[in-house]
C-alpha cells in the first residue's frame, strides 16, 4: 500500500515539472496585450504593443491586462486538468473496467 503511495507522489511530482515546461496563452486585442504562463499557473512574461500602449488609458489597460491573464489561466487549468486525468487514467489501468468504463 505504501508504495502505491509512494508511485503516486512520484508521479504527482513529474506531473508538476512537465506542466512547468508547457507554456499556455492569453491574448487581447488582436494581441495587444499578450501573456504567457506556464501549465503551472506561472506567468512568465507580459508583453504589451507600444502602438497600443501609447493610446491606452490607466483603465483600459487594467481591463485588458486582467482580461488576458485570466485567459492564461484558464488555459493553463485546462492543460493542467488533461495532464492529471490521463495519469489518473494510466495509474488505475485496467480498474476501470471494475467501475463500469
Amino acid at each position: 500500500m505504501f508504495d502505491k503511495l509512494f508511485a503516486a507522489q512520484q508521479k504527482a511530482e513529474e506531473i508538476k515539472k512537465r506542466l512547468d515546461t508547457i507554456s499556455v496563452y492569453g491574448e487581447v486585442e488582436n494581441g495587444a496585450i499578450k501573456i504567457t504562463a506556464t501549465a503551472n499557473k506561472a506567468i512568465t512574461a507580459v508583453a504589451i504593443d507600444d502602438e497600443f500602449l501609447k493610446n491606452a488609458d490607466k483603465e483600459e489597460l487594467e481591463e485588458l491586462l486582467l482580461t488576458a491573464i485570466n485567459k492564461a489561466m484558464a488555459s493553463a487549468e485546462q492543460v493542467s486538468a488533461a495532464e492529471m486525468q490521463a495519469s489518473a487514467q494510466d495509474m488505475l489501468g485496467g480498474l476501470g473496467g471494475m467501475f463500469g468504463q
